[in-house]
């Protein structure tokens, strides 16, 4: 049995940034990290784009920042933290730079910027079209130079350890699988923080790995914390297509800021049809443009067209793409690639206040896996790594001025000991995993009453037929990864009920749930 002062699970951006933000302000705090997988395993260090900051206020501002934000959002942001965010922006830039991301610069030395689609200035700081990779890479490196915090990888998190305490519920730890998948074990602490990542596993086509089958957002419910507008899922118009894939390869939004063309198989550009923006419009307006049109014209992708770029300041400039997009047997100077919109980002989330806090005491969620507020219904490009940087920032503010709880008697209270048993044939599992897949994507979570009520019904049985299993048989963790991904698919499709579907929804929603 392990405790510490301050457990996180997660290491993309989110866990890494807030454990050298608690090392930092208070080096005597013992921090315990747990990883589902390898540690640079993350939706971080898939990500492409970049950081979106307000670095130049000569040519940009704040509040074309805060306003490009809130449209994206379709009114859906909350004002206040949109500005927050923003304006600590280039404060938190500069201190990953002091921490020793390298990011790419014009011939005078300045920071060089991107644009990105609904952007109405190029603010996307970036290192080359791999900036995710590098900020986990020094992010890591500062980790395991320190004897402060222990990593325990993978550790697959299970279920949040609570206690209620004079009618209070008190989150104080952890249940998670080792690697060996025999044997559940316990982390306790007094502060607990999920930075687990989205749900990108759920649905049909997603850009996100293999781990993302949103663990925190089911871990947190199953506690009793409060789940915001799940059903705000992201979807990335360009995820390079390639039959019989469910994860695709992502092509960055900055592709088409350098001038990509988005066309149907005739070699035509569409989307100046649904935006005057064109290829620069926003994520969900493409991406809802790109799906229209394959319905109309019956075809399995859309393409890029990068025919007219430069090729030799393509490949400089977007090497990793380019590499990808030559393993698939094209060349980006000859053939048009094929693209289609993927799930990318979960907007929503578990519910946080402007320092990570939960609705449940103790308990703190960051990056991805929250609601913040800030992206509403469609998140604005490069504004992910930004928030996380951020909300690292406040709770960490917060943890160390806490009076931590004192743990033993609730740690006395609260062990046990996990008996393995039989496990459920992966088969099996992944069978149902693929029934999930193959209900969720971006038609499903914009389906009519009936349709939608007929995908719940569909997620509830196959629900039952887990439930029934795990009766007999050990919790493993492709089990788990089910759970977490059916009670995620209910939640977003509950979220996706309008107030007047959702007043006629059946009343034993909840109780399946549950």
């Amino acid at each position: 049995m392990k405790s510490c002062d301050v457990l996180i699970s997660g290491t993309g951006i989110a866990g890494l940034s807030l454990a050298i933000q608690l090392m930092e302000k208070k080096p005597e705090l013992k921090i315990i990290l747990l990883t589902k997988n390898e540690p640079e395993e993350s939706n971080t260090s898939l990500a492409q784009g970049g950081i979106a900051a307000v670095c130049d206020r000569l040519v940009d501002s704040f509040e074309e920042h805060i306003q490009d934000t809130l449209n994206a959002g379709q009114g859906k942001c909350n004002p206040t933290i949109v500005e927050m965010v923003v304006k600590q922006g280039p404060q938190r830039l500069n201190e990953l730079i002091r921490w020793g991301a390298e990011f790419d610069t014009e011939n005078d030395g300045q920071l060089a910027m991107a644009l990105e689609g609904g952007h109405s200035r190029s603010r996307v700081v970036h290192h080359k079209d791999k900036t995710g990779w590098h900020i986990q890479k020094v992010l890591w490196d500062k980790i395991i130079a320190s004897p402060q915090v222990e990593v325990i990888a993978h550790a697959f998190g299970i279920d949040l350890i609570t206690q209620v305490l004079e009618e209070e519920t008190l989150v104080i730890g952890l249940n998670y699988l080792p690697k060996e998948n025999t044997q559940i074990k316990q982390v306790f602490a007094s502060t607990v923080v999920l930075a687990t990542g989205g749900c990108g596993q759920l649905f049909q086509y997603t850009s996100n790995p293999s781990i993302a089958t949103a663990d925190g957002v089911a871990m947190a419910f199953r506690a009793g914390a409060t789940i915001k507008e799940m059903q705000y899922i992201q979807f990335h118009p360009t995820a390079l297509y390639e039959k019989n894939k469910s994860n695709l390869f992502l092509i960055s939004e900055a592709i088409r800021g350098y001038g990509g063309y988005v066309v149907n198989q005739k070699g035509e550009r569409f989307l100046f049809q649904y935006d005057s923006r064109g290829e620069l419009a926003t994520r969900d307006i493409v991406s809802h443009a790109i799906l229209d049109h394959l319905k109309l014209t019956q075809d399995s992708c859309a393409f890029l067209d990068l025919r007219h770029l430069n090729q030799a300041d393509f490949k400089i400039q977007f090497p990793t793409i380019y590499a990808q997009i030559l393993q698939t047997n094209l060349n980006p100077a000859l053939h048009l690639i094929p693209i289609i919109p993927a799930a990318h980002y979960q907007c929503g989330g578990i519910e946080v206040d402007q320092n990570g806090r939960t609705s449940l005491s103790n308990l703190y969620a960051l990056g991805e896996c929250s609601s913040t507020g800030l992206h509403g219904a469609n998140r604005l490009a490069s504004n992910s790594l930004l928030e996380a940087l951020v909300f690292a920032f406040n709770a960490a503010n917060e943890i160390v001025k806490r009076q931590l709880p004192p743990l033993e008697p609730l740690i006395l209270k609260a062990s046990r000991v996990f008996e393995p048993h039989e496990i459920i044939e992966s088969a099996v599992i992944n069978v149902f995993k693929n029934k999930v897949k193959s209900m969720m994507n971006y038609q499903t979570l914009h389906a009519s009453k009936e349709e939608k009520l007929t995908i719940i019904e569909q997620l509830t049985k196959i629900h039952f037929d887990l439930i029934e299993c795990v009766e007999y048989y050990f919790r493993c963790r492709n089990c788990i990864e089910l759970e977490n991904m059916l009670q995620t698919a209910l939640i977003i499709m509950e979220h996706a009920l309008s107030e007047n579907e959702l007043s006629s929804f059946n009343s034993n929603f909840n109780t399946v749930l549950s």
